[in-house]
């Protein structure tokens, strides 16, 4: 089981500040969760591939598409996107200012 000083040094390292009720409370988990992986550790793993997952993962983003706003209806759907934005300004998007102060 671990003891307090490791409990402290444990919070300490994530920067955490708790009571001494629950140095005592986490003392008790983390000894639980130590103690289930040295169940694990006992487990036979000789030939077992490492791995990172549990199941396999594929990427199911789409993906990137370049659009033209040249030709045609470039002046329709550059307007389209304007008289969609909040607070459009002339041919461009007014947005809040992120640096340099609070005046717009």
């Amino acid at each position: 089981m671990l003891d307090q000083s490791q409990v402290q040094k444990i919070a300490h390292l994530a920067r955490l500040e708790i009571t001494p009720e629950e140095e005592s409370q986490f003392a008790s988990q983390l000894s639980s969760i130590l103690d289930y992986f040295d169940q694990l550790n006992e487990l036979p793993t000789e030939g077992v591939e490492p791995t990172t997952r549990a199941i396999e993962l594929s990427n199911i983003v789409r993906g990137d598409r370049q659009i033209s706003w040249d030709g045609d209806n470039a002046a329709t759907t550059r307007q389209a996107l304007l008289d969609n934005a909040p607070e459009p300004e002339g041919d461009f998007f007014r947005v809040p200012r992120i640096m340099g102060g609070d005046e717009a």
